[in-house]
């Protein structure tokens, strides 16, 4: 099952949503994949705005910069995944 669109679970209007549908499908157009960012520490009710800031930012850049700037979002992502996932599991782990 496909993921929904990167910032459409956020709160907003139907034209801003529509908005970022339109971005999302001119990004994957222009670059060939799917739009990536980091929201860690975003809050839920700026993440529409955010996401669609980001992606008509990231139109303007050329295939190997947004490479680059994709890459650097993934490593982001990952890297709070694994803070988040280290955190838990300390969390977890009894003290003696």
């Amino acid at each position: 099952m496909p993921q929904p669109l990167l910032g459409m679970r956020a709160p907003g209007s139907q034209a801003a949503h529509t908005a970022l549908r339109a971005a999302h499908a001119a990004y994957e157009a222009r670059f060939g994949h799917v739009f990536v960012v980091c929201l860690d520490g975003i809050a839920p009710e700026e993440m529409l705005d955010t996401v669609l800031v980001s992606i008509r930012t990231r139109l303007a850049n050329d295939p190997d910069e947004e490479r680059l700037t994709a890459s650097d979002e993934l490593r982001r992502i990952a890297l709070t995944r694994l803070e988040h996932l280290v955190a838990t599991h300390a969390a977890a782990t009894p003290t003696r």
